[in-house]
């Protein structure tokens, strides 16, 4: 377990504080404890929903078929081209 060295305090109104005691009570934790634990699990929630795409398997699928295709790039190409041709560096 990690050292705990910060300090979070929060006002809550009587009713929710009744019910987080309440529920703290119900599995047996201490209310820190339970407090933390259900602020870190919201936490990981939040930052999930925010920092990940889902998108249906098909839609997956045909992008990653679209990126293996490659694009044609004439101008690329010919960059490319004259470059082996030059090797001189600038």
């Amino acid at each position: 377990m990690a050292t705990r060295t910060q300090r979070v305090e929060a006002r809550v109104a009587p009713r929710d504080r009744a019910r987080i005691d309440k529920a703290a009570a119900l599995e047996g934790q201490s209310v820190s404890a339970f407090m933390v634990t259900a602020a870190a699990e919201r936490a990981a929630q939040v930052i999930a929903a925010r920092t990940t795409t889902v998108v249906p398997a098909e839609y997956f699928d045909r992008l990653i078929a679209a990126i293996d295709r490659a694009d044609r790039a004439p101008r690329l190409a010919r960059a490319a081209k004259l470059a082996r041709k030059d090797r001189r560096i600038a």
